[in-house]
């Protein structure tokens, strides 16, 4: 069974529209103002709303290169060698290229009417009018995609705890058997994330930014941390005291991971942890000074992630 999506809807429907609307006003070539509304949607809102106008730009544009070349040079195959050659540089200097096509059908209907009378402009620009109208009309719906941006939120952050815990295992037996696919997992899930998060924001007008796009790119950094410190957990391999210190505490910061901000508590815990690393006595062993100082570095690592999610401001 094939899929049908809600940008083949609105495609199929627009065009219909578009079409009937011309086609009642005995507009000639009507078929062409389904085609401008099927160039014209796109995938969001503002890029719908960019593509419009870039579209009437490029049309208005190439109504006046077909005057001053067919009526200066003739309806002639060179004239039209000659216009391309002018106008598509225009379009790239004016910025858009994107309108080329939808004008160029324009364009050949002048050619092939062999005239630019006023009524022929009329109907030109009338069809230029509904099929970009409609296009814009039908593509400002678009489906909510809130609860596929939380499903993302509860996969993330399900892969963050798995992680943890299996640092917290390595770090209270010195064995481990996790094969690290939630690393791969979660760096998917993070770019999917974000870009269907940027596809909402192109949605709304009014804003540049919202909640999910801004929680997304924070979890983002914070991945980053993860995978930098994994290699400095493996590598640990003498058993310290301040080792189930530090796992008692990723286990216990693995329980908190969720869209609340918690993290200054952990900050908190964290800098008391150090503090006690501090009064204890100092290493006896070159192993152990290494063990403990990597953990050292492991905890400021934790401190950064801890930071980034401090920042991080739900509205």
């Amino acid at each position: 069974m094939f899929k049908i999506g809600y940008r083949t809807a609105k495609t199929a429907v627009g065009t219909a529209i578009a079409i009937s609307l011309a086609q009642s006003l005995n507009l000639q070539n009507f078929a062409s103002a389904g085609i401008l509304t099927i160039l014209c949607i796109q995938v969001t809102k503002k890029k719908s709303l960019k593509s419009a106008w870039a579209r009437f730009i490029a049309c208005v544009t190439g109504m006046l290169f077909s005057f001053l070349f067919f009526e200066g040079i003739g309806y002639h195959p060179i004239a039209i060698a000659l216009l391309l050659l002018f106008f598509i540089p225009t379009t790239v200097a004016l910025k858009v290229t994107e309108g080329i096509s939808t004008s160029s059908v324009i364009i050949l209907h002048f050619y092939m009417a062999e005239q630019m009378t006023a009524k022929l402009l009329y109907n030109e620009l009338l069809l230029i009018i509904i099929g970009i109208g409609v296009a814009l009309l039908v593509n400002m719906y678009m489906p909510s995609v809130e609860n596929k941006l939380k499903e993302y939120q509860r996969i993330i952050e399900d892969l963050f705890r798995i992680i943890f815990k299996e640092i917290v295992h390595y770090l209270r037996t010195n064995e481990s058997q996790w094969d690290g696919k939630e690393i791969t997992l979660t760096a998917e899930m993070l770019q999917q994330a974000k870009t269907l998060a940027l596809q909402n924001v192109e949605n709304h007008f009014l804003r540049n930014e919202d909640y999910y796009y801004r929680y997304f790119r924070m979890r983002e950094k914070q991945f980053e941390i993860i995978e930098r410190v994994l290699p400095l957990i493996t590598s640990i391999t003498y058993t310290v005291e301040q080792r189930n210190m530090v796992a008692d505490f990723i286990d216990e910061l693995s329980d908190a991971i969720h869209p609340g901000n918690t993290a200054l508590k952990f900050i908190r815990q964290l800098e008391e942890m150090k503090k006690q690393f501090q009064e204890m006595p100092l290493p006896k062993t070159r192993e152990e000074f290494e063990e403990r100082a990597a953990l050292l570095h492991f905890v400021k690592e934790m401190e950064q992630y801890l930071i980034i999610k401090s920042q991080f401001k739900a509205s």
